[in-house]
Parts: structure tokens; sequence; C-alpha cells
């Protein structure tokens, strides 16, 4: 059960102009669901995107990146994003089969297939059912709809137990701008990118340059600052989208007043759909934030924050609600910061002290840890005494049920 995760209210999402959403039951995988999601934007569109870096990215995210460069990011017309196969570890077939589905509704649109980007979720090294994929396509175009974000939101999932989805609206220059997105993943969560994908689309009129730097340090601040069981997926991937449906004159310096506002709630959108991944982690019971002060550096800060969210005996500890809190400090150890001064560091749960100068703090109390542990949030504070920097990781708990759904993933 995800944790101090809502299912989100539909009345919530805000619509954004010269965005279209439809979903359909193509039977990718299984019968009765929807899995087949066509977003369509209005001309003129700027797209930005940032992808997994591993190596065996899935042949959607070739293509995309493909087609993103062939279009320099404008004009881009249409996303379509099939869940219940990855269409990764597929080979020249599955580019192949990426490739046909651009085409295919490129021409049910009557745009370029270069207009059209492909995403993919689900099982690894299986082929695309591209009879039933194809044939689902228009009727995903047919019920496509600007209120259609909770469809979507459903569609595009696989083991999480509910949509993640919201709104955000801020006012530049007078003006009401309006960002929507929506997120999938409970899995296979670890970045770069930290299987996730992310779709968000604003009004606001961006230049394609300018939209790619926001949504490369929105990505920092949020998705590629998660992580549920260290596994990097294949298919990881975060598209932003502005249409320029707006008054707003369009934004051309990542440096101005009116970009900083629009990166301001982008990142606060994009920290909401990453952090509901965390809470809607396979089988997680706590949702957990490591927070690394006194870094000499925030890549300092990030690896040592990392070392503790990955650890497999800290978070099977905070599963059980066990003070074991000594693991936490070896995984500070371990981190790789090589001339790290032990006696320098100071370690909190919540409000609680619980080592400084080396060792145990003189106050601290096992029924103190305990209380916290029992917490559904928990903030782990990691002082390093070292710097000014800092970083935050989001994470939850390695339960029972981790092992079971992954397991029965493919049943």
């Amino acid at each position: 059960m995800a944790v101090n995760l809502p299912s989100p209210d539909p009345a919530s999402l805000r619509a954004v102009e010269g965005v279209r959403l439809g979903v359909a039951e193509a039977q990718i995988r299984k019968p009765g669901r929807k899995d087949l999601t066509v977003i369509q934007f209005a001309p003129g569109a700027s797209v930005a995107g940032v992808f997994t870096q591993n190596r065996f990215c899935a042949a959607p995210v070739q293509v995309c990146r493909q087609h993103l460069q062939a279009t320099g990011g404008r004009d881009v017309r249409a996303l379509v994003i099939n869940t219940g196969c990855a269409n990764a570890g597929t080979g020249a077939q599955g580019l192949a089969d990426a490739q046909q589905t651009c085409v295919e509704l490129a021409a049910l649109l009557g745009v370029l297939p270069a207009q059209v980007l492909p995403f993919s979720t689900g099982v690894i090294l299986e082929p695309l059912p591209m009879t039933r994929l194809l044939a689902g396509l228009p009727a995903a175009v047919a019920n496509g709809r600007s209120e259609g974000w909770d469809d979507a939101a459903q569609a595009i999932m696989t083991t999480d137990t509910l949509p993640k989805a919201a709104s955000r609206q801020v006012v530049i220059d007078g003006v009401t701008i309006t960002l929507t997105g929506i997120s999938k993943g409970a899995g296979m969560i670890r970045p770069n990118m930290a299987t996730m994908l992310g779709f968000i689309a604003t009004d606001c009129a961006v230049s394609p340059d300018v939209l790619q730097h926001l949504t490369r340090d929105a990505a920092d601040a949020s998705f590629n600052s998660i992580t549920i069981d260290g596994d990097t997926s294949t298919n990881d991937s975060l598209i932003v989208v502005a249409t320029g449906k707006t008054a707003l004159p369009p934004i051309t310096s990542a440096s101005s007043p009116q970009a900083l506002a629009l990166q301001a709630a982008l990142t606060a959108l994009a920290q909401h759909l990453a952090q509901a991944i965390v809470r809607d982690g396979e089988g997680a019971t706590k949702f957990i934030s490591v927070q690394v002060e006194g870094g000499r550096s925030r890549d300092e800060a990030r690896l040592v924050a990392y070392a503790v969210a990955h650890s497999p005996l800290v978070k099977t500890a905070f599963f059980a609600s066990d003070p074991n809190l000594g693991r936490i400090l070896a995984a500070v150890g371990y981190a790789g910061v090589s001339d790290l001064d032990v006696d320098g560091v100071d370690l909190y749960l919540d409000d609680v002290h619980v080592a400084t100068r080396g060792g145990r703090h003189p106050a601290y109390r096992e029924e103190d840890g305990q209380r916290v542990m029992r917490q559904a949030e928990i903030t782990v504070r990691i002082v390093l005494g070292r710097g000014a920097a800092s970083a935050t990781v989001w994470t939850c708990d390695l339960s029972h049920d981790y092992v079971s759904i992954n397991a029965d993933y493919r049943s």
C-alpha cells in the first residue's frame, strides 16, 4: 500500500491548452485494462527530454532520441505510450517496431513520423505485440480529450498501485501558467534517469533549448534524486512539452525572471511526481528522506545519500522499525569519500541526535530511535562537517512484498 499517497482527484488535474490525451485497451499483455496512450499536441509545441543512462536502453528510447534530434525539439505532435512490454533487449526488430508505431500513428494524425515520440514500459526481452498495438491506435486517437490526464495516468501503470498525476499553476507577468503531469514507476527505480516514465505539459511558450535546460535541472532535483531498489531501468524517460498557448511572450533565456519562475513551478511538480513513485514503491511501508549536509560538493553529498538510500541492510532495518542505526554509519563510511573524518560526522533521525564524534551520542536512547522508526515518514540527516554543500535523496524501505512482487512480475 502506498505511503501517504492518495489517488489523485481527477477534478484537480487542470487541462493544458494544446494537449489532448486518449487511451485504449490494446491487450498488450493482459485483457481488460487501459494499456495504450496517445497524447496529441497542437502545432508549434516545444519538447525536451531526459532519458535512461542504461547502455541497454530500450528501442523506443533510441527512436525518441533520434526524433528529438531530427526535429530539434520543435513541433512534436504526439507521444505514444504502451505498457505491458518494454520493447527492450529486442534488437533490430524492436527498433523496427518502435519506428513502425510512429509511422502508423503519424499517418492517422497527418504528421511526419519524426513528429511522434514512442515510449514503452513493462517486461524486458519480449517483442511488442504489434498487431494488437497498431489496432489500438485509432481508438486512442479518437478518445483524445483535454481532460484525459487521469485516464492516461492509469494507462501507463505497471506494478503501480495508484495513478500518479498533479497540476500546478504560477502567475508570470500577470499571466496564469498551467502545468500538469503524470508519472509511473514502483520498481527498477534508480536514476540516471531514475521502470519510470514522466510526462509534463505546460501552456507556456518556451524555446526548445531553454526548455531542455529547465527539464534537465528539474529532473536532477526530482527524478534523479529518488531510488527504490538501485536498479536503473532500460526505459526511463522524462518529457516536458510547452504548447505556447498563453499570452505570455516566449521564454528564450534560461536566466530570465520568467524562466526562473517557470523553473520553480516545474521543479515542484516534478518533485511531487517523483516522490509519488517512491511512496508507491513496490512493497513500501516507509517514505524516507536522506538529507546530507556539510559536504565539500553536491556530488559528494549525493554520493553519501545514495550509499545510505541503496543499502539493503538500512532499508530492511527501516521495514522492521529496528533502530539498528550503525548500518547508516557503515554506509556513510563506504560511500567513497576517501578522506572522510568520521569524528566530524553527526547523524540524526528526525529530531533524535544519534551519533557524534565518531560514536554514539551520549544522550541517545534506543527508545527514542525506535519511536522515530515506527513512523511512516522518516528523515535521516547526516552532517559531514566538511563544507556547505548539501543533497537530498528520497527512498523507501525494503519489505517481503518487494520480493514477492518481483518474483511474480511476469505471471
